[in-house]
Order: C-alpha cells, then structure tokens, then sequence
C-alpha cells in the first residue's frame, strides 16, 4: 500500500507536518516563497542547501555496510569510553573474561548498555564538561560473555547459578561521573556518585499499585518493595533531574507454564510462560512463577531513580502503567504539569502517556519527590483522518469497571494492556522510542516493525501489511498543548529500502545510503534536528546505525547515515552535550546473530584482541575540528 499523503485521507484537521509535507511535495517548492511562510509561522528557518542537498547536515554520509568495526564521516573521531565489565564502584577488579562472578560483576560496568541520559554537574549547571552519566543494561548475551555456553538463547537456559548470578548482576544500570578534557572524555575514578543498580537492589513500590494483593510475596507481604530491575531498555528524565528507566520485556525471565498461572487472562495477554530466555526460574524461586505467582506483577514499570543521591532508594512509578516499556520521555505542558510519553515495544500494543495532577516545582526539587505517583494515564487511538485522541484509564470510567475485571485503580495500571483493549486504543507497529521536539513542540513515535500486521489489519497510522521495516509518526498536540487530549498526527518516514519495499516514504533526494529500517531510538539536537536510531538492521543485509533527518526546511524527512555499527550490534541511547559538541552512543550486542560465540564470535569489537569477547560499550564521537556534530 502506497502511504504518501496524496493517497490517505487527511481529514479535517491536518497536522502540521502534513501541511508541510504538502507545500513541500513538489521539488519546486522546497525553497519557494509559501514553503518559507509556513516555516517562518513555526519559528523555524529554511535551512540553505549545502553542496546542492536541500538538507541542513553538510557531513559526508557513512555508506552501508555490515562488518566488524564502526564508521563515522572522516572528519570525526570516535573515542571508548567504557565497556562492559571496566570498574564502576571503588574496589572493583580490571576485567578479566576468565574470572568473572556475580559479586564481581556487581561493581563492574554492565552489559548492553541502552539508554543513557546527562545529568550535569554540579545539579542545575549549564556548563557542558561534567556529567552524570545514567546508563540502561538490558539484557545479557551469555554466550558472548562465558565461555562454553554455546550459541544463541537455548545456551542461557543451560546457565548454572554462579552463570545467573552474573546475568543478574550484568542486569540494570549504572551511574558514572564523566568529564571532558580538550576534546577527550574520561570516567572519574571513585566519584561519590558512582552507583550499580542490579536484579537485586532493593526498591520501592509507589502509587496505585503499591499494597494492592496482586504485590504481595512470601517475602513482601505488605507488596510495597521488590528486589531489582532487569530489561531496561530505553528511558528517560524529570524536569527535577532524576533518571527514568524503563522495564520492558519482562516476562522473558519468568519460568513456569501458563495454564498454571491463577490468573489465566492476566497471563496470557503478558505473554508469561510463551517464551523463557533465561535460568534464573530454575535456581530462583522468585523467577517461578508456578511458586511465586505475584512476582512478575512486580516487574514491566517505570523506575524513577536519583542519580544525585546514590543512597535513596530507587522507585518503581505504577501510576505510569505496567507494560513493556521503552523509553519515558517528558515534556511540560502549559500550566506546568509534566507529561511522560511512553511506548509498549511489542507488535499491536499501544502508545501511552501521563500526565501529573499537579505542576512541577521548579524551585523545590524535594516538593516533586512524589509528583508521579498522582496524575491520569491515557492510551491514543490514532483516528484515520489524521486524528489522535487520548483516552483516560482511570477505574470507574467507561468499561474500566469491577464487571470487566478492575476492581480499583491498582487493577487498570497493572492490566494496562487490557484496559487499553477495552477503550479500543490503537494497535500500533511495536512502539518504541518516543520523544518530544522541544524546539518545534511536536512528538515523534518510533515504530520498529511488525511482520505479523495483516492486509486486513491495516490503518492509517500503520498502513503496511507485513511492516518489516517500521515508520515514524509526528503528532502535533493541541493548541501545542502537551496536556491536550487531542491532537493530530502524520507519518514523517516510511523506512525501508526504496524501490525494493513497498510503500516507502522519503525525501525524494535521500541517497541510497540514507535509508534505513526498523526506527528504534530517537534524539534531537539543539537545533530541533531529528537523530533516528535503529535496531535490525541486518534484516535487509545492512549494519544498524544513526541517521540524522531535518523536520522542518526544504531538507525535511532526507534521512542521512551518520554512524554504522559494527556487526551483530544494535545503536542504542543516542544523547548530545549541550553544546552538541559531543554526541554519545550506547552501542549494544555486538557480535550478536547465529554461530556467533564467546570462542569464535563475527567481531571483537572494541578491542580487536585474541581472547577477549566481544563488549558492548559506550562511545563518544566529536568533531576532529572540534564543531558541533552534524554541521
């Protein structure tokens, strides 16, 4: 199905990216004198073609390929800044493939490293060379870390406990203080705000949830604390400077049958028992859920940690909803509440946001300790003129009743899909990351893929059957309101190869080395400048990378590489100093993919040495001249 505008319907309320799209359509009209009014009305500027491209990046773009090692344009340099298993706590033991432990692991650097987020120093600086830096690890490759595992996820479910007990402890996150010398980046030995948090640091339970029976353990009775975060995948902050980490595909580490589980309905629509990826059910009571039924109702939330404090306690926010979350971006709405938008990263789920009773505080950093615990959850339906609407998910309103399973407000956010389901939201093509423009106030929704999507299943927000390489949707709020239940939205690209897939969408003047597949992460620059991140790339035989787009301008949606990652990897946690000066990347996996293993693994990327595995790592890339990264 073609998906450019001409042929959809686009209602009686275009966004603005349509009207764009629309005065843009025409080469003619990329730099005409209507396209500039249009542009001038949204504060922006028509970025001057450089070297004879209508878009506003003038670096030389990085071809495809699919090989061992990264690639950046050649007037940029590309700097390690830490890997998996380097010492994070004071006491922690240089790395050593051959001698690895749980305890030992607890202080290193964990393993695929996701999100990351800069938290400066000291808190509320405007200065560009200090940091805290915040960190997601996801998940563990086990047959990459250990040797003798052997190859792919059966070699995890062969783990022994000393073997969980370091996935467990390569689990989580980390929090690094970082600082800039010259052009050079370095982790500050023994920093007081060093910290590793694993799959089991003690943490709070808070908001709705919080006491409800379904929290209750053997070893929690009262159902407000749990032990540990796991699968966090992309993330988040507040406006008061805490770190937002997202747990997503939970139910990978649970073991147990689903038809044994009490709750069949609750189970089922979870995905709890249909695929295990992990042992740690076999040596952890707690990850059985046939032993310990609540446990997994613990898991799939919003992780509100203070990067500042290493000793406060990390919380879990069910006010946000239990899903597989990815990614927690916020924007602040016009009377000072914040809003928090969130994807649920699996095929047909649903895109989500909250929005907080009250404003933020910005003078009292203490007074929004507790702000998300008390706000309304909604769910979009994406309507087919270009519409979306956000419907609330609070117990008592419309179907969200006792009748339908939802006792309290505690059974909507722990059942949030199946409250979604109930309010008829929008079956969406794996929504990942999601993000707010804070310069041209509009939202940008990630959505990798969905192979499973049917001709019959097809909508205007995801018009392909069989989307194998995703899309990414703009939504413009209300009245530039992010509090607005309404909105309307557009699709900005279609990826995918052009010429080769069908229904692609692009500039016309994007190279054949600017398209991309399966959109996962998104940035801005200070510009308002969209960065797009991708997972799965080797689906259409090329490395994952970040590719840099316009959205507004005559170069709008001309999609161009500017990092390739090494084979078997995944491009993770794109972020930008301030200054733009430096732009950090969370390179995840590498070496991942079938035949590939600790012993004889596709690439040794970071360190290229016999006998060393494969490590995910963090990397920072700047600009030989020093310039900000994509001028």
């Amino acid at each position: 199905m073609d998906i450019s505008e001409d042929d959809r319907d686009p209602g009686t309320e275009p966004s603005i990216g349509q009207l764009i799209e629309r005065r843009l359509s025409r080469r003619g009209a990329l730099t005409g004198l209507a396209g500039a009014a249009v542009l001038t009305a949204l504060g922006g500027r028509v970025a001057e073609a450089q070297n004879g491209s209508p878009s506003s990046f003038t670096f030389k773009e990085v071809p495809h390929v699919n090989d061992p090692t990264h690639h950046v344009p050649d007037d940029y340099e590309v700097q390690v800044l830490i890997r998996w298993g380097d010492p994070v706590l004071p006491g922690a033991a240089a790395y050593d493939p051959t001698k690895q432990s749980g305890a030992t692991q607890a202080l290193q650097f964990g393993y695929n490293n996701d999100f990351l987020g800069l938290h400066p120093l000291p808190a509320g600086s405007t200065a560009n060379d200090r940091f805290l830096m915040v960190v997601n690890h996801e998940y563990t490759n086990t047959n990459l870390m250990l040797a003798g595992i052997g190859e792919g996820r059966e070699a995890r479910l062969r783990a022994d406990k000393p073997q969980v007990e370091i996935e467990m402890a390569a689990h989580g996150g980390s929090v690094l203080e970082i600082a800039r010398e010259g052009r050079r980046w370095k982790v500050v030995d023994g920093s007081r705000h060093a910290r590793r948090v694993d799959a089991n640091t003690p943490m709070r339970i808070a908001g709705p949830a919080a006491g409800n029976a379904r929290m209750k353990t053997a070893t929690d009775q009262a159902g407000t604390q749990v032990l540990g975060m796991f699968n966090n995948c992309a993330g988040g902050e507040t406006p008061w400077g805490t770190w937002l980490t997202c747990e997503e595909n939970f139910y990978f580490y649970f073991a147990g049958e689903t038809a044994k589980h009490p709750d069949q309905d609750l189970a089922k629509r979870y995905g709890l028992g249909r695929t295990v990826a992990y042992a740690w059910g076999q040596h952890f009571d707690r990850f059985n859920f046939e032993k310990e039924p609540n446990e997994p109702y613990r898991f799939g939330w919003i992780v509100e940690i203070d990067p500042y404090d290493p000793q406060a306690m990390p919380v879990k926010r069910t006010a946000l909803g239990r899903f597989a979350h990815e990614g927690c971006h916020h924007a602040v709405a016009k009377d000072g509440r914040v809003v928090c938008y969130m994807g649920d990263d699996s095929r047909f789920e649903y895109v989500y946001k909250f929005v907080t009773s009250k404003p933020w505080n910005p003078t009292d950093r203490a007074a929004n300790r507790d702000l998300l615990d008390d706000g309304t959850l909604y769910v979009a339906r994406f309507d087919e003129g270009g519409k979306v609407v956000w419907l609330p998910l609070i117990h008592g309103q419309g179907p969200l009743t006792a009748e339908n399973g939802f006792a309290n407000q505690a059974d909507v956010v722990i059942g949030a899909r199946r409250a979604g389901d109930f309010l008829k939201a929008t079956p969406m093509d794996r929504p990942e990351d999601i993000e707010s423009n804070r310069v041209n106030g509009y939202v940008y929704v990630a959505l990798s893929n969905n192979g499973s999507r049917k001709p019959e299943q097809v909508d205007g927000a995801n018009p392909r059957a069989k989307n194998d390489h995703g899309h990414i949707l703009e939504i413009a709020p209300r009245d530039g309101d992010h509090a607005s239940t309404e909105g309307t939205w557009s699709i900005l690209v279609a990826a995918g190869q052009p010429g080769k897939d069908a229904g692609t969408k692009y500039h016309p003047e994007t190279s054949a080395d600017g398209w991309l597949t399966c959109p996962d992460n998104v940035t801005f620059d200070s510009k308002g400048r969209l960065w797009i991140a991708t997972d799965s790339g080797e689906i259409a035989g090329i490395a994952d990378g970040l590719y840099a787009c316009d959205v507004v301008g005559p170069g709008r949606a001309l999609t161009r590489q500017f990092f390739a990652a090494p084979k078997g990897s995944e491009v993770c946690g794109p972020t930008f100093t301030p200054d733009d000066r430096t732009l950090f990347l969370a390179i995840q996996h590498p070496g991942e993919g079938k035949g590939s293993t600790y012993e004889t693994p596709t690439t040794r990327w970071p360190d290229f040495k016999d006998g060393l595995p494969p490590r995910p790592a963090v990397i920072a890339i700047t600009k030989k001249d020093g310039g900000p990264i994509g001028s």
